[in-house]
């Protein structure tokens, strides 16, 4: 029986970490969110996100949902983290050349949203930091998109996207930690170092208790939470300084050990729980219009929906042509359109920036920017995928029909 219990949760574990699963699940906490926060049950639904749970010491007296945001997050940038350290080391991001592309791609797919944002949203309230909120490509959310309309695509396709993905967000979390940090306290940032240098060494010396590291990961978060900087950027510190190659008696690095393990929590629980706190904006009429009407909301919706499609493409196409990266020899160029078009689905990173950024209701048209570019990006590009997919299971059909009359 326990053996039967033990294989049913592992099966359940492997299901939550399917890109699809994730992105459906993430997609219906949201949903969730939408028809609470439009329906008579909104006063609870808002009551339970602003209340607050924590001790005052240490500024932890948060709500619900800061909880969510500040907390919970921070376990999806540590799997984050960690799937970035594995790239760099041992994965794609550790030849240069295949490298470039991404790291060139999400740099476009980040300046240009940005700049556009910014021109259009200039003079308006809140434009000094809603610039930001278009940087981020939500990873979950886009890789789940791609494996339910895109199965067909080559590996590479899967890989091009996650890596961009990966060091998209590494950038928008650059910008939380340098835009978004006030009033620095040098005590608790020192005590965060020292704690990052304690959990790489051990590390180093290949300790591997869990009852060490849980205990040092928590201190970690509040001293980065105290200090003034983000808590998220505790999770993605910790998870750079994980070791990713195995040693001789190991049957995987810590690093695939953790990603195994918590990466199904924080698709089947962590992003959701997140994105029903942030997602329940008001979106009747009278909200849809002034999202609409709101320089800075539109601001948001053309740098995710153009803006990242041209900032990805354009400069993946001149790394290309100027032969600074190497494009994946199974992705074609249309293809790499609708992987363009992916990554305007910003959500998670977009929505916490969002709440860094903007507050009352600038920030509930913002979020509703949001929801309906990271929408709008998914459909084009799952149009896109189906349409190209057809065609290609189309030239596979009669390639195999070629084959069978020659035979």
């Amino acid at each position: 029986m326990f053996d039967r219990n033990r294989a049913r949760t592992f099966d359940f574990g492997a299901y939550l970490r399917t890109e699809t699963v994730g992105g459906m699940v993430l997609l219906a906490a949201a949903a969730i969110a939408l028809l609470l926060a439009n329906s008579p049950a909104s006063p609870f639904y808002t009551a339970i996100r602003d209340f607050e749970v924590g001790p005052h010491l240490l500024h932890l007296d948060l709500s619900i949902g800061e909880w969510a945001k500040d907390g919970l997050l921070a376990i999806f940038f540590f799997v984050a983290g960690l799937e970035l350290k594995r790239e760099l080391v041992i994965g794609e991001l550790s030849n240069i050349r295949s490298a470039l592309l991404p790291v060139i791609a999400a740099a476009g797919g980040m300046v240009v949203p940005a700049g556009l944002a910014f021109a259009i949203s200039i003079g308006a309230p809140g434009h000094e930091t809603a610039w930001a909120i278009p940087v981020a490509t939500d990873i979950a959310f886009a890789l789940g998109v791609l494996a339910l309309t895109g199965s067909w695509m080559p590996t590479a396709a899967r890989v091009f996207l996650l890596s961009l993905a990966v060091v998209d967000d590494l950038g928008g979390i650059i910008v939380i930690a340098v835009v978004f940090t006030s009033g620095l306290d040098l005590i608790a940032l020192l005590i965060a170092v020292a704690l990052c240098a304690l959990y790489w060494f051990l590390q180093h010396k290949r300790v591997r208790s869990p009852w060490i590291y849980l205990p040092l990961a928590v201190a970690t978060w509040i001293a980065v939470h105290s200090c003034g900087i983000h808590a998220t950027i505790a999770g993605v510190a910790l998870g750079l300084l994980t070791r990713v190659r195995t040693d001789p008696d190991e049957e995987a690095s810590p690093a695939m050990r953790l990603e195994h393990r918590l990466q199904p929590w924080s698709a089947g629980l962590v992003v959701p729980v997140f994105a029903f706190f942030a997602a329940g904006v008001p979106v009747d009429g009278e909200a849809l219009t002034s999202t609409f009407s709101d320089r800075v909301a539109i601001g948001v919706m053309l740098g995710l929906v153009v803006g990242k499609f041209v900032g990805i493409f354009a400069t993946s196409y001149i790394a290309v042509k100027l032969r600074i990266g190497n494009k994946p020899t199974s992705v074609s160029w249309l293809d790499m359109g609708a992987l363009a078009m992916l990554g305007g689905v910003g959500f998670t990173v977009s929505l916490l920036i969002t709440e860094l950024a903007l507050e009352g209701a600038a920030a509930e048209r913002a979020k509703a920017a949001v929801l309906i570019a990271s929408a709008v990006a998914s459909l084009l590009a799952a149009a896109a995928l189906v349409r190209r997919g057809r065609k290609f299971n189309g030239e596979a059909a009669d390639e195999a029909g070629g084959n069978v009359t020659h035979g």
